[in-house]
């Protein structure tokens, strides 16, 4: 995939045509690794059955994020936002002949792009974003193993609990039992 020889970077352009969704997906996502900046999925338009007949891919710091205009309720802590309103775009659709045609290409960037030097750089921070992840996953797997082993801690707290009930009713209507027929020998015996 690295043709990255002599610097040359294909382009979209109106009329580029692709196979399928998929392939122009791809190629965007390729072409926006090497010119310096992160794809955002964004609308895609569907027919009456539900089938995708166009979609647009842009730059991720498109638009604007959310809590960007002054939040309602309580002051939350400000996130620092990837977006900054980058109008850089692309949109394709699908033709009579099934192809999936670029019918739309906005190529310029408010803000600068991050080439990086080498194909192994971005290898290395996919390296240390996959380390990242894992040990996500390993802490999430501890919570998991700690809040199984409370739920079974109160579950058996409340088996336990339910069986002294148990016992204690038991004596209870033993006591109002044995009560009940020691007023009736009382009664007999009148």
């Amino acid at each position: 995939m690295g043709d990255s020889e002599g610097g040359s970077v294909i382009e979209p352009y109106v009329g580029m045509e692709f196979e399928s969704e998929e392939d122009a997906k791809k190629f965007y996502t390729e072409y926006a690794r090497r010119v310096g900046f992160f794809v955002r999925v964004m609308q895609r338009r569907r027919g009456i059955d539900g089938r995708t007949l166009a979609r647009r891919l842009g730059c991720n710091k498109q638009g604007f994020s959310p809590n960007h205009k002054g939040n309602l309720g309580r002051e939350k802590k400000p996130r620092v936002s990837a977006r900054e309103g980058c109008n850089a775009t692309i949109l394709v659709k699908v033709d009579k002949s099934g192809k999936w045609v670029v019918t739309r290409f906005v190529k310029d960037h408010n803000h600068p792009l991050i080439v990086t030097a080498n194909e192994f750089s971005t290898a290395g921070d996919k390296d240390k974003k996959i380390e990242e992840l894992m040990m996500e996953l390993d802490h999430q797997d501890q919570l998991c193993a700690a809040y199984r082993e409370k739920l079974l801690s109160f579950i058996n707290n409340v088996e336990a609990e339910t069986e002294e009930l148990s016992a204690k009713i038991k004596a209870i209507v033993d006591n109002v039992r044995k009560v009940e027929s020691e007023t009736q020998k009382h009664s007999h015996r009148k």
